[in-house]
């Protein structure tokens, strides 16, 4: 780091005077409590569909996240899951109704330059990286997968 003039060091002790303190040990609770909240909404959407239409525990997990995405876009369009957001940071962000709001976030925000060129074309722009992450590292996978039960490392 390069040394600090008397100017920037005195601007510096200002910067640190004034700075906020973030409440982080709050800001965690909460984000914990309201991640924990989706999960058990998500554990409740997965029994209704053992229950009610005999899926099995791992049939039932495709469904389970359809809605969960639904709901969260649905609240998204209400502007409720913003609110949400930013009450409960990352405990809202981190399940997968993160990325139900992250797409239909961007469709809505350019959604006045029409639906091809505004919704269409930016609808996927952080959601697209997503989903090709995903694509790539189970390719990976399941690459590593073929590799080992090859070599007879697993079955």
């Amino acid at each position: 780091m390069a040394k600090q003039t008397a100017s920037e060091k005195s601007y510096q002790s200002l910067v640190e005077a004034h700075d906020r303190k973030r409440p982080v040990l709050i800001n965690c609770i909460k984000a914990f409590l309201v991640g924990g909240l989706i999960c058990i909404i998500g554990q409740a959407v997965t029994v209704f569909y053992i229950t009610f239409f005999s899926f099995t525990e791992q049939t039932a997990g495709n469904p389970s996240v359809a809605t969960m995405i639904f709901f969260a876009m649905f609240l998204t369009g209400f502007g409720v899951y913003d609110r949400l957001g930013q009450f409960a940071g990352a405990g809202s962000a981190v399940p997968v109704t993160g990325f139900g709001n992250a797409v239909i976030s961007a469709a809505i925000e350019h959604k006045t330059e029409g639906y091809v060129l505004g919704v269409g074309g930016n609808i996927f722009k952080l959601a697209g990286s997503v989903i090709v992450f995903g694509v790539f590292a189970a390719f990976l996978l399941a690459t590593i997968k073929t590799l080992l039960s090859y070599f007879g490392v697993v079955n």
